[in-house]
């Protein structure tokens, strides 16, 4: 299955304008009330092939060019909407699917140094993009932590896979759909965005980025020309 997994993750990295590891993440349902409702209902979806930082996964549904440029149009939208949410770095992504989609990165704002437990500036941050994705049902989420290089693995991809759930957590009890969640997931230290040795560097690798990109519905009322 791991095999499996890596084989696929490779060829999809091809289509994707982020970067890709297979080596990273924990792939575990870890803490933040896992025990709870909340807990079981986002269980479905943390844990399942989350050695990727591919974002989405490839369809078999042709996308048109006209279809490709209506999805790029409304995912405009979406990206002047996520640029609103306090505290936020927006940029334009490229799924599995070539696809453009949006990147809400945090930085080191939303935990305190070795925790999991939202600051309270974080979740007002939080219900602003929880009210933009209840806003657009035909996205998909994936939700990715990051850490800097402090400490060891062991201690480092357990808390990342944790903060990202505790926001995956936090979306889903402001009214967010869980079924838009598709990867949950924690990758340690793994995919620095800068330098570890500096005290600035680590501070930016300190990170949760939120992707969101087109559903199979987005794609299908693209291709018959009545997506907005």
């Amino acid at each position: 299955m791991m095999k499996k997994t890596s084989f696929i993750a490779y060829i999809m990295c091809a289509l994707m304008v982020v970067g890709c590891s297979t080596s990273a993440g924990t792939g575990s349902l870890l803490g933040a009330g896992g025990g709870g409702a909340l807990g079981a209902l986002l269980g479905q979806i943390i844990g399942h092939d989350t050695k990727s930082t591919v974002i989405g996964a490839a369809i078999g549904t042709a996308v048109g060019t006209g279809a490709g440029a209506l999805i790029g149009k409304h995912m405009d939208k979406v990206r002047a909407k996520a640029a609103a949410v306090d505290n936020a770095q927006v940029t334009e992504i490229t799924d599995a699917n070539g696809l453009q989609g949006v990147k809400v990165s945090f930085g080191d704002i939303l935990f305190d140094t070795a925790k999991y437990n939202l600051k309270s500036n974080a979740k007002m941050s939080l219900n602003q993009l929880a009210n933009l994705m209840k806003s657009e049902p035909y996205v998909l989420i994936d939700i990715q932590g990051h850490t800097d290089s402090t400490g060891s693995d062991r201690v480092n991809d357990p808390l990342s896979q944790n903060r990202a759930q505790a926001v995956a957590q936090y979306l889903v009890s402001q009214g967010v759909s869980s079924s838009q969640f598709k990867n949950v997931s924690g990758f340690g230290s793994h995919q620095p965005i800068a330098d570890n040795s500096t005290a600035t560097g680590r501070a930016q690798n300190r990170r949760v980025e939120i992707y969101m990109y087109a559903s199979q519905a987005m794609i299908d009322a693209a291709n018959a020309g009545t997506l907005q």
